[in-house]
């Protein structure tokens, strides 16, 4: 979800569920110098609803400046420490590119999800496209 700050009520933000109506996606829009600009916030369960209803989704917005979530994809792209390649980082990749979104590394690329298992690696799935 989204924190909003009270210093940032003049932005006058909205909830968005006309732009993506999934149980996962939270599409928030607000208003800087009469200009409109859209945050999507995403949880990607296992199965990868929330991946597959973005990349079927037609959407005819602009001025998305921020897509931020829990995406549970480990892949090297992200993790110099995950060896192995993930199909669907592609597909989020391909979507954040739509919308001219870059991925923002960590300097330290810190993991925060920890593995039960001695045998699983560590891994980093919250992202930040700007």
């Amino acid at each position: 979800m989204l924190y909003i700050n009270i210093w940032l009520l003049h932005l006058c933000f909205s909830l968005r569920k006309d732009i993506f109506n999934h149980k996962n996606i939270c599409c928030f829009s607000f208003f800087n110098n009469s200009n409109l600009f859209f945050i999507i916030s995403v949880y990607y369960d296992n199965c990868q609803s929330a991946l597959k209803y973005l990349k079927d989704s037609e959407v005819n917005i602009w001025n998305m400046i921020i897509m931020a979530g829990n995406f549970n994809i480990k892949d090297s792209d992200w993790n110099p420490l995950y060896s192995f390649y993930f199909v669907h980082s592609d597909l989020l990749l391909e979507f954040a590119d739509l919308f001219d979104l870059k991925l923002l590394h960590s300097i330290h690329q810190t993991p925060i999800w920890y593995s039960n298992n001695a045998n699983d690696l560590n891994s980093v799935i919250d992202l930040f496209f700007l």
